[in-house]
Order: structure tokens, then C-alpha cells, then sequence
């Protein structure tokens, strides 16, 4: 879908609800800038022992056989900015998957949490400053996350078990260490479920 005004992502807004409503949103020609309240996250108990539910989310209904696919610029050059796709079943169930600045580099990951988190990651340093697609499909009880830069392949990031009934899911960003971070999303679009796992 090629962006040629804002008229869609403020349609977008209208019918999208907001977890958690960022401190500023600017719809532009090309992209919807979105900036993260300080202190921002999205995590339960594990290995950290705090609770945080207060990440910022644009969120529509991830019907069954389908996938939502987000776009964004890596553009997080601090400790733990992170940005991507939330898919979410309720305050103790959801998928996070994205990129995100852990440890002086950009990570390609995922956090699980059912009760409680995981946390997968791997690096992609040749990823900063360039766009990035994180898409998660739908299809039984399951999620697969795939991400790629550019219009390059597909790369499997994690699958992860569903629950069952209604899902929302959309962009997502977070800032849990600073205050100022806004990312760039150049597309949100929902599209058929992956037809396979494997090719």
C-alpha cells in the first residue's frame, strides 16, 4: 500500500484504540510519528520482578487467518527503545516482536508472556536507520513472527502459542529508560495468514 497523504493513517486512528495513549502522535504524509512517554514498557516478573503494562499500542481486531504486518524506521539508538507489533489477548497474555537497543546494538526479538515473560533476541546491527517489517500471522493456536528489512527475505523470529478468541494487535513503542523517543511507522496493513510455516 504506497502512503500518498495522511487520510489513512487518520483513518486508522479513528477506528484503532490506543493502550496506553502516547504523550504526542503527528500524522504525516508518509508516516504516523509516535512518541514514548519515559518510562514506557511492556514486561512481567521475570528475571526484572516488576510488572509494566504502561508500552503504547494502536490496536485493531487480528481476526483468525491473518497477519498484521508493521513498518517502522530503526531509528533507537538508546538502551531498551524498542518498537514494533503488539498482538495482545489481555494484561497477561500477549506477543511483543520488534526491534529493540539492548546491550549498544539493535536486536530483532520477541517477548512471550503468558502469566509471565521471555525474551528472545539476536542481533542486527546492518539494521539501524533502515525500515523494517515485523509481520504476525495468525493461523490456529498459533502466531509466527517473521521480520525483514528493506524487501529483503523473511526471517523466522519466534513461534509462539495462542490463546483462543479475540486478539487485537497494531504498532507499538516503548521507552523505558528516557524520555524522547519517537519512531517513524511507514505502514500498518493487515493481510492474509502465512499459508505455511515452513516454505
Amino acid at each position: 500500500m504506497v502512503l500518498d497523504d495522511g487520510t489513512r493513517w487518520r483513518s486508522a486512528l479513528a477506528r484503532a484504540t490506543w493502550l496506553n495513549p502516547p504523550p504526542d502522535v503527528q500524522v504525516r504524509e508518509d508516516a504516523l510519528l509516535v512518541t514514548a512517554a519515559e518510562g514506557s514498557d511492556l514486561w512481567r516478573t521475570t528475571s526484572y520482578g516488576f510488572v509494566r503494562d504502561s508500552g503504547h499500542a494502536l490496536l485493531v481486531e487480528l481476526p483468525e487467518a491473518t497477519a498484521l504486518e508493521v513498518s517502522f524506521v530503526v531509528d533507537l539508538p538508546e538502551q531498551f527503545d524498542q518498537a514494533g507489533l503488539l498482538v495482545r489477548s489481555g494484561p497477561e497474555q500477549w506477543v511483543k516482536a520488534g526491534v529493540e537497543h539492548s546491550d549498544g546494538a539493535p536486536q530483532v526479538g520477541a517477548v512471550v508472556t503468558r502469566g509471565v515473560s521471555d525474551w528472545s533476541v539476536a542481533p542486527v546491527p546492518a539494521w539501524a536507520g533502515r525500515v523494517v517489517t515485523v509481520r504476525g500471522s495468525r493461523a490456529g493456536d498459533a502466531l509466527t513472527v517473521r521480520a525483514r528489512v528493506d524487501d529483503e527475505p523473511w526471517q523466522l523470529v519466534r513461534v509462539a502459542p495462542l490463546p483462543p478468541g479475540p486478539l487485537l494487535a497494531g504498532p507499538y513503542c516503548c521507552a523505558p529508560s528516557r524520555a524522547g523517543l519517537t519512531v517513524r511507522f511507514t505502514d500498518v496493513r493487515l493481510v492474509p495468514a502465512d499459508g505455511a510455516l515452513h516454505g
